[in-house]
């Protein structure tokens, strides 16, 4: 038998721990968000998953019941695991999407979510059925290896397609605050980043998903790769246990851009700043609070004052819109989302949220 250290399970095990030592410092060094916890998790599940994995399937001189109680454990986190990456793009839409836009995602999105984890939990019964048959685990697939493999189509496919389904949202929502953003405006660049970010994530995902699908079918052992398709599938969900980290680079570089909007914002209040450009600046942040709504609800409008107006009619407006926000908010990866109201409390629409630069 193997030593755990000679087998990838324990570099993708050690992976799993070292993404999470990265995102609990990332978690200290800025403010805690949902957004923040999800790679967390997701890592937390990996590591857990390929050490019972390793217990499982190549300690074969364990008693059986634990072997079997093991490859459970291994399959319930590696749900944790690879459902939980789309969570991200839901943690956002969740708090941003209105009407019925958000009663088809929403639908769609759970019931995605609830054939991926029937399939992983038929899964996870047929293993341990193969487990206590007294099968060799390492060099056999066990009398359920093929009902094992076509259950993992479907179930990487789902992946694939509930990722897909989140990031179609999430970029149409994007675009369109992109594209009525001033063209010269610090919310314009964010936009176009997380826009970007958003497209190669799901690239990422779907490209990973859609590997594991097509190369698990002609998997002929249980866990081991010993042949060329159960080669690449290794390498795929390598790649799917690196992505927590890209998860907490798009939210710290996002941050730090919105933070460095931020500080040229407030900086047009100091002594030295001139009475023209601070009034430019009130505007400008008068004008990005509405973008993410206007993407959200197209009919949405807004009067926005101009310079000709003066100073005390926007800060006016300003203080308005700031006395709207009921102080909730929700992290994204370019800001925080607030809870705001329109300017109609009749509206139906009237709540709807808006990234505080």
């Amino acid at each position: 038998m193997a030593t755990y250290f000679e087998l990838s399970w324990s570099i993708l095990s050690s992976i799993g721990l070292f993404a999470t030592l990265v995102g609990v410092w990332a978690l200290f060094i800025s403010r805690p968000s949902p957004l923040t916890y999800i790679p967390i998790v997701v890592s937390i599940s990996c590591a857990i998953a390929n050490g019972a994995c390793y217990y499982a399937f190549y300690a074969t001189h364990y008693p059986i019941p634990n072997r079997a109680v093991a490859s459970g454990f291994a399959d319930f986190f590696w749900l944790i695991q690879e459902a939980g990456l789309s969570f991200y793009s839901y943690q956002i839409l969740v708090h941003t999407l209105r009407g019925t836009a958000r009663t088809i995602f929403l639908c769609m999105f759970w019931f995605l979510l609830v054939a991926i984890t029937s399939l992983r939990m038929t899964i996870l019964v047929y293993r341990i059925l193969n487990i206590v048959s007294g099968v060799d685990t390492v060099h056999s697939g066990g009398p359920y290896q093929h009902q094992i493999g076509y259950l993992h189509v479907g179930y990487f496919t789902s992946i694939a397609l509930v990722e897909t389904w989140s990031s179609f949202f999430l970029i149409r929502l994007l675009h369109n605050a992109y594209r009525v953003s001033p063209k010269i405006s610090s919310t314009r660049l964010i936009f176009r980043y997380l826009l970007r970010t958003t497209e190669i994530r799901v690239a990422s995902l779907c490209f990973i998903g859609i590997t594991r699908a097509v190369t698990y079918s002609s998997q002929v052992t249980s866990q081991s790769a010993t042949t060329v398709a159960g080669q690449i599938d290794r390498f795929a969900y390598t790649m799917e246990c690196l992505f927590p980290l890209v998860m907490l680079i798009d939210t710290m570089s996002s941050r730090k851009l919105n933070q460095d909007n931020h500080m040229e914002s407030f900086s047009t209040f100091s002594p030295s700043s001139t009475p023209a450009r601070s009034l430019l600046s009130t505007q400008s942040r008068i004008n990005s609070g509405h973008q993410l709504r206007f993407a959200a609800d197209p009919h949405f409008t807004h009067h926005t004052p101009s310079a000709a107006h003066g100073p005390r009619k926007i800060r006016s407006i300003a203080q308005d819109q700031n006395e709207n926000i009921d102080g909730r908010s929700v992290d994204a990866p370019g800001g925080s989302l607030y809870r705001t109201d329109d300017f109609n409390s009749q509206n139906p629409q009237a709540q709807q949220l808006a990234i505080s630069f």
